[in-house]
């Protein structure tokens, strides 16, 4: 089956960000993410996820182990287990993303309260 924002299971988190699930599996999660301008996630890590981060469109600030990284339209940048992080828009326009993790990360994910 062809898979797509138009017929994938969607669902909001954080301010107005999107979420589109392309394929979760036991093994592996794809989605694809929108986030508003001025937007970010809350500092986690995943004790056994890997993640990999592709910029479909704008520029996307990650925040990884307490380095800032900018990323692209057209970049990617890995995130291993461990890795303290968040993304963060921190441009004009809103931002699009594949977030692809291994395993699936939605029951490995731990906050860090600031």
């Amino acid at each position: 089956m062809i898979h797509s924002k138009n017929n994938s299971e969607h669902y909001t988190w954080g301010d107005h960000c999107d979420s589109w699930i392309l394929k979760n599996t036991g093994n592996l999660s794809v989605k694809q993410e929108k986030m508003p301008a001025g937007t970010s996630e809350k500092l986690h890590f995943h004790k056994v996820a890997e993640q990999f981060f592709y910029i479909l469109k704008g520029e996307a600030v990650l925040y990884i182990n307490e380095e800032k990284f900018l990323v692209q339209k057209g970049e990617s940048v890995s995130i291993e287990p461990g890795s303290k992080h968040f993304i963060s828009n921190e441009s004009d326009e809103e931002i699009e993303f594949l977030v692809i993790s291994n395993p699936p990360a939605e029951y490995d994910r731990i906050e860090i309260k600031e």
